[in-house]
């Protein structure tokens, strides 16, 4: 991703889920411009193929034109593929345009996937870059000076209307903003199905960290959308706790203070990204529900039954039941755990929460019934990880289908003269 590739491959990544109870996730296939799908899929399906814990791919449509729409067939009725990645930003890379959006909504329609989308403006990101750099500040605390949230809330509102004309469900990744999570709510209190995800970082990190006198700390915070004023954070906790927000998650993408060196004397090529995976539960718990934010029930729905139930794995994921895959996590709510990069599973440099003081841990973890995580004593196994085929057509495109034949345009009768 930006010219560089990860800290962590699929196994330690996915070693480093289990470690802190997440065992199972779902990764994106990013396609280059004009690159095939099937061919792109293809090879993160052999990266994938040293995970120690389940997985499954959105797939990225990053173009278009007649072979996308032939290729996003084959991967949802063969590979299981149930949803479709957007990226709204990173123009002159990997940025959909209103085009693609379209197209690409319309083809998930009809094949029951789910749409998902990356909420950016990236024909202002680009231009506010370029501004930013003219006027000399070329830090990283321009990042989230060329990000503002009116960016996010503008390609948020915008995605979930295409998706309302046509008549699909949408899920808007890494909300961050306040704006973007009320585009949500207003979009659900009017019937639409938008469903929303933020990432535990988002949750408790504010935009000082940009301001550090550090600059290779502040350009380690360097993700996208970026870190907010603190307010946008209540603002995200209030969508969970009313629903209007639904699942939670880390985008974890490691990259070593080397190389987001590489963007020292221009933001913009601060490679973007950050860990969590294996801190995403403990911290939810201890800042979600120690302080009364979230209840347990909701602490599960929040970070492991709805993202099951939304991409059409419920009830073999997300749910203690017989017949069920057996991916259980056995949690100690008093636990408490100090996070550091010097006792992380992660391969990188850097832990997003350092120094920060966790109550509730996980103690065991199981996936598919073997225990791969006792007390500290990691056990996973490269290649463990089973490729999860998701079905097509989730409950809610019938309902949406209900809806869509109740409200089909008609013809006007006219007497004939």
């Amino acid at each position: 991703f930006m010219g560089t590739v990860t800290q962590d491959d699929f196994f330690t990544g996915t070693a480093a889920g289990l470690a802190g109870g997440t065992t199972s996730i779902i990764d994106f296939v990013i396609p280059d411009p004009q690159q095939p799908l099937m061919d792109a899929y293809q090879t993160w399906r052999g990266w994938a193929e040293k995970a120690a814990g389940d997985y499954g791919f959105h797939v990225a449509i990053t173009w278009w034109d007649e072979s996308v729409h032939r290729d996003m067939g084959l991967l949802a009725h063969d590979e299981g593929v149930n949803s479709f990645k957007h990226f709204m930003a990173y123009k002159n890379a990997i940025m959909a345009d209103d085009e693609t959006l379209v197209n690409s909504f319309k083809r998930s329609l009809e094949l029951g996937a789910m749409p998902t989308v990356h909420a950016e403006n990236g024909e202002l990101v680009y231009l506010l870059q370029q501004d930013l750099k003219a006027r000399g500040i070329t830090g990283p605390e321009a990042h989230p000076m060329s990000r503002p949230p009116a960016v996010e809330a503008e390609a948020a509102q915008r995605a979930i209307a295409i998706a309302d004309v046509l008549g699909v469900p949408i899920y808007v990744v890494h909300v961050s903003c306040e704006e973007a999570a009320e585009a949500i709510a207003r979009a659900r209190a009017r019937g639409q199905r938008v469903y929303g995800e933020v990432l535990a970082g988002h949750l408790l990190i504010d935009d000082s960290v940009y301001r550090h006198p550090d600059a290779a700390f502040a350009a380690a915070h360097v993700m996208s959308p970026p870190f907010r004023p603190a307010h946008h954070q209540e603002a995200l906790w209030r969508g969970l706790q009313s629903g209007n927000l639904h699942t939670t998650a880390t985008d974890h993408c490691t990259f070593c203070a080397a190389q987001k060196a590489a963007g020292r004397l221009d933001f913009s090529k601060i490679p973007n990204g950050c860990g969590g995976i294996e801190e995403r539960l403990s911290v939810i718990w201890d800042a979600g529900v120690t302080t009364g934010r979230l209840t347990p029930s909701e602490f599960v729905a929040v970070t492991s039954a709805n993202t099951a139930k939304l991409f059409n794995l419920y009830p073999r994921k997300g749910c203690i039941a017989v017949g069920a895959d057996a991916d259980l996590v056995v949690w100690d709510p008093a636990g408490r755990q100090t996070l550091s990069a010097t006792t992380q599973h992660s391969r990188n440099d850097f832990n997003l929460f350092e120094g920060r003081t966790v109550t509730g841990v996980p103690t065991h973890t199981l996936s598919r019934g073997q225990l791969v995580y006792v007390k500290g004593d990691l056990r996973a196994t490269p290649g463990a990880g089973r490729y999860v085929k998701r079905p097509l057509f989730g409950p809610v495109f019938d309902a949406n289908a209900r809806k869509a034949a109740l409200a089909a345009p008609k013809a006007l009768e006219r007497a004939a003269r």
